[in-house]
């Protein structure tokens, strides 16, 4: 019977650590402050799941936000990245492999070419669980103004769990890493 107590105890204790992380982590992962797009020098969009992301930023290039887009393309062979790429667009589009193949290489380029044109201002896209974690990071990089915005994808439970993890193990390595 104590055994059984003890177990209860326990599973009731990491329930409510779970329960908490969940509601104390919902505005940086689910509900993170996002940005009204604004005029730009550039769009950045981050590497990760293809959720959108990519048509967002050129349709914020089409719609006349930024006279450029900048594609982090840290992927083995992806062929919607080839094809954005190499496509013909009415705006400057540039594809880079970040070193290393993380937000740190991707803020790193970001802020080698912002310092390199005198970029004052940038879009960033990515999706809804990174921007909290992405603003942290690329404002280590560059001090310029950085806007975010997601294609707000439709992710499942599990995905949502995965990624209250994944951010926040980032989170904590990012504590420790400069740009």
């Amino acid at each position: 019977m104590r055994r059984h107590h003890r177990w209860t105890w326990t599973l009731l204790g990491v329930v409510l650590v779970v329960a908490v992380a969940v509601v104390a982590l919902w505005p940086v992962y689910v509900r993170p402050r996002t940005d009204i797009p604004a005029p730009a020098d550039a769009i950045l969009v981050l590497g990760g799941a293809h959720d959108g992301r990519e048509q967002l930023g050129l349709r914020l290039a089409r719609e006349g936000y930024a006279p450029r887009v900048l594609f982090s393309d840290p992927y083995e062979n992806s062929g919607l990245v080839n094809r954005i790429c190499h496509g013909g667009y009415s705006f400057e589009v540039t594809c880079f492999d970040p070193s290393p193949r993380t937000t740190r290489g991707e803020g790193r380029e970001l802020a080698r070419l912002a310092r390199a044109d005198n970029w004052r201002r940038v879009i960033v896209v990515t999706f809804t669980p990174h921007i909290s974690r992405a603003r942290y990071i690329l404002e280590k990089c560059w001090d310029g103004e950085l806007l975010f915005t997601d294609p707000e994808p439709d992710l499942s439970v599990l995905r949502w769990g995965y990624d209250y993890v994944y951010q926040s193990v980032g989170y904590i390595k990012a504590f420790f890493e400069d740009c």
